[in-house]
C-alpha cells in the first residue's frame, strides 16, 4: 500500500469517526433534553415520532383550512343552479384534444340529454368547443367568510360551460361546490359539541368522584337514565324542538346543543373512576390538609393527572359529533335549505333509483368517511403519546 493510499484511509476514517462521535454527541444532548423536559413536551416529542399521526394531522389541518377558505376553494356559491345541467356527471378535463394535439387543461361543451332506453340524464360533449380551465378564474364579487371582499376563485372555467368535479345534483348545483360549503357546518359542529360536553364530563365526573355518597349517586343516576334513552328518538325528540322558522346560524348551534347534553356521558364516568383513584395520592392529601379549598385540589391537582386520557378522548369524541351532525341532517332534523352540511347533501342518496344512476351524490360521505378515518390516526398517535414514560 502507498503512502498516498495510507493517508487517503487515514482521512478517510478520521472524518467518519468524527460523524459517530457528532452524531454521539446529539442524541447525547437530545436524550438530556428530554430528562428535563416537562411531561406536555415529552408527548409532542413521542407523537412526533409517530408518522402517520403526524401525516393525518397535516392532512387534517389542511381539510379544515378548505372548509375556512371554502367560498375561494369552490368554484361556484353553494345555490348557484345551471338549469341546463340536471344530474349532469363529472366533468372530465383534458389536456389532449380530439386530434391529439396538447393543451393547457380544457374541457369541452356538454350538453345534457335523457337517454330513451334507460330514462336517465347523460351528458354530451361537443369536441369542437374547448373551455380552458383557469387558475384565479375572475368571477362576480364576494366576501371571504363573510369579511373579506374577493373577485377571484381557485379555479373556474371562462365562458358559459360550468366545470363540476363531482358532477350536479338534480337542479344543476355543483356537488363539489356544496360539498366544500358543506364540510364548514360538518367539522365545525364537532368542536363546538366536544367543547360543551368535555366541560359538563370533566365537572359532573370531577365532582361526582371527589364527594362521592349522595352527591355521587344522584350523579350516577342521572348518567344512567341518560345512557337508558335510546339515541336516535332522543336525538329526533330533542330536534322536533328546533322551530322551523329559526335560520341556518340558529339550527347550527341548537344542533351543538343537542349533541353535547348526551355527549358528556361516557366521559363522566372515567373522570369519576380516575378522580376516585387519584384522591387518596400522598399529593392530593397533602393538598387537603395544607386547607386548599376544593375547586383547588380538583383543578390544580387531580384533574392534570386526568390530561392524557382527555387529550385522546377530544381526538375520538369530535368524529362521534361529525357523525352526530350527519345522522340527524340525512334525517332530515338537522341542517336544511338554503344551509348545507355533508348529511343533508346526502338526503338525495336514501333513493337507491337515483344512486345508481348517478353515484357521484355519494361524494360527500367519501369526504366524511376520510376526515373520521383522519380524526382516528390522530387519536391512535395521541394514545401512544400519552405516556412519554413508556418504552
Amino acid at each position: 500500500m502507498t503512502a498516498q493510499t495510507l493517508g487517503y484511509t487515514t482521512r478517510r476514517g478520521q472524518r467518519l469517526l468524527e460523524q459517530h462521535t457528532s452524531r454521539r454527541r446529539r442524541r447525547h444532548e437530545a436524550n438530556e433534553k428530554l430528562y428535563e423536559a416537562s411531561q406536555s413536551r415529552l408527548v409532542i416529542n413521542r407523537f412526533a415520532r409517530h408518522r402517520l399521526a403526524m401525516v393525518s394531522l397535516v392532512l387534517l389541518v389542511c381539510v379544515y383550512l378548505i372548509a375556512l377558505f371554502a367560498e375561494f376553494i369552490a368554484p361556484y356559491d353553494k345555490l348557484e343552479r345551471f338549469a341546463d345541467q340536471p344530474y349532469a356527471g363529472p366533468t372530465r378535463v383534458h389536456v389532449i384534444d380530439a386530434e391529439g394535439n396538447w393543451h393547457a387543461p380544457f374541457v369541452y361543451k356538454s350538453s345534457i340529454r335523457i337517454d330513451p332506453t334507460s330514462f336517465t340524464y347523460k351528458s354530451v360533449q361537443d369536441t369542437t368547443q374547448r373551455y380552458p380551465v383557469e387558475l384565479f378564474s375572475k368571477t362576480e364579487p364576494y366576501k371571504l367568510a363573510g369579511l373579506i371582499p374577493l373577485h377571484h376563485r381557485l379555479f373556474g372555467i371562462d365562458g358559459a360551460q360550468p366545470i363540476f368535479l363531482f358532477g350536479a345534483d338534480h337542479l344543476g348545483r355543483d356537488s363539489f361546490s356544496r360539498a366544500i360549503y358543506g364540510s364548514r357546518i360538518s367539522l365545525l359542529v364537532g368542536f363546538g359539541g366536544v367543547l360543551i360536553s368535555f366541560l359538563l364530563g370533566i365537572v359532573i365526573g370531577g365532582i361526582s368522584g371527589y364527594f362521592g355518597g349522595v352527591i355521587d349517586t344522584v350523579c350516577q343516576r342521572l348518567i344512567e337514565l341518560i345512557i337508558s334513552i335510546p339515541l336516535i328518538p332522543l336525538w329526533m325528540a330533542l330536534s322536533a324542538a328546533v322551530p322551523q322558522s329559526w335560520s341556518g346560524i340558529q339550527t347550527y348551534f341548537a344542533i351543538t346543543l343537542i349533541l353535547s347534553l348526551v355527549g358528556w356521558t361516557g366521559l363522566a364516568r372515567v373522570v369519576r373512576g380516575k378522580v376516585i383513584a387519584l384522591r387518596e395520592e400522598d399529593y392530593v392529601t397533602a393538598a387537603r390538609v395544607s386547607a386548599a379549598g376544593t375547586a383547588s385540589i380538583i383543578g390544580k391537582h387531580l384533574i392534570p393527572g386526568l390530561t392524557s386520557y382527555l387529550i385522546v378522548h377530544i381526538t375520538i369524541a369530535v368524529p362521534a359529533m361529525i357523525l352526530g351532525e350527519t345522522t340527524l341532517s340525512f334525517l332530515g332534523l338537522g341542517i336544511s335549505a338554503p344551509d348545507v352540511s355533508w348529511g343533508s347533501l346526502l338526503q338525495e342518496s336514501q333513493d337507491v333509483t337515483v344512486v345508481s344512476n348517478y353515484p357521484w351524490l355519494l361524494m360527500p360521505a367519501a369526504f366524511l368517511v376520510v376526515a373520521v378515518i383522519l380524526f382516528n390516526f390522530v387519536g391512535d398517535g395521541m394514545r401512544d403519546a400519552a405516556d412519554p414514560y413508556q418504552h
